[in-house]
């Protein structure tokens, strides 16, 4: 099948200046690469954020004396929540021996008691949508309406920080992913400029002999999405080599890092197809304005 102009056009334009092209494509690829480095920071930075996350409960702590039926009863109603994962019921005995394993320095303490202080409790985990202050104090209270609930802990402050800290990574993430992209946008549309100037003597020509400026645009568009596709794969392949000797050289740690998801690596080369096509739109519609 035998290609169109647009593509023997760009395709020329590769074998015309080779080494232009394979720094442009360069320098799409190393401007990625840092966004996709960054992008490696934050998705590894929210896996740690919804593992702690998952610390989240509220814990509900039961009158003494209260009847085995009626904890039963209330820990079915709160399963039904929708915010409720899972409902634990933690006896005193199974309460005691956690603090022996846990607290080792009160372990002494703890042997030589005659009576045991610590109450059973309802612990009660929440939905990953729903692990923030205001879902589990909005949890808390509800909770805290049954009789036989003596006080209610969902440890506030250290959930309002998560959150703020969850928030604050969302804000920074956006500012500098977009602050990388408009370099990105910037680098591809400055090499593309550096080409229609290259060619700016065949475009005179071509417009003398009537051609549209979208056919005049047409191999800019197609080559700049090339260098954008080819810069997106060098972008992954460094991303790539990048993780794998972090990760080999950090042990233990680097065993729980995680790498992008396939959707991933596609968004990142549509992303490069994305910024090569705008960036050649902006250099060619400016010269074609001005010519």
């Amino acid at each position: 099948m035998r290609m169109s102009s647009p593509w023997r056009e760009a395709l020329r334009t590769f074998r015309r200046a080779p080494l232009l092209s394979a720094l442009s494509v360069a320098s799409i690829g190393f401007s990625l690469f840092t966004v996709g480095l960054f992008g490696l920071v934050a998705l590894n930075f929210r896996a740690s954020l919804r593992t702690i996350a998952e610390r989240v409960e509220v814990v509900a702590f039961v009158l003494r004396g209260t009847p085995t039926e009626a904890i039963t009863a209330a820990s079915q109603d709160i399963q039904a929540f929708p915010e409720v994962q899972e409902v634990r019921y933690v006896s005193e005995e199974q309460a005691l021996a956690r603090a022996r394993e846990e607290l080792v320095e009160f372990k002494e303490a703890y042997r030589d008691l005659e009576t045991n202080p610590l109450p059973a409790s309802l612990e009660v985990q929440l939905r990953p949508a729903f692990r923030d202050a205001v879902s589990a104090q909005r949890l808390a209270e509800r909770i805290k309406a049954f009789g036989f609930v003596d006080d209610v802990r969902y440890g506030r402050d250290w959930v309002e920080r998560l959150d703020r800290l969850r928030n604050m990574a969302a804000v920074v993430g956006l500012v500098i992913g977009l602050a990388f992209a408009i370099v990105a946008i910037v680098i591809i549309g400055v090499t593309i400029r550096i080409t229609v100037l290259q060619r700016a003597g065949e475009i005179a020509i071509m417009r003398l002999v009537g051609a549209t400026n979208r056919y005049i645009r047409g191999p800019f568009l197609l080559e700049g999405a090339m260098k954008g596709v080819l810069g997106g794969v060098l972008a992954i392949l460094m991303c790539w080599v990048t993780f794998a000797i972090f990760r080999k050289t950090t042990g233990a740690i680097g065993t729980s890092l995680v790498y992008f998801e396939p959707l991933h690596l596609g968004m990142m080369v549509l992303f490069g197809t994305g910024i090569g096509l705008l960036g050649s739109l902006l250099s060619v519609g400016r010269h074609l304005r001005h010519v």
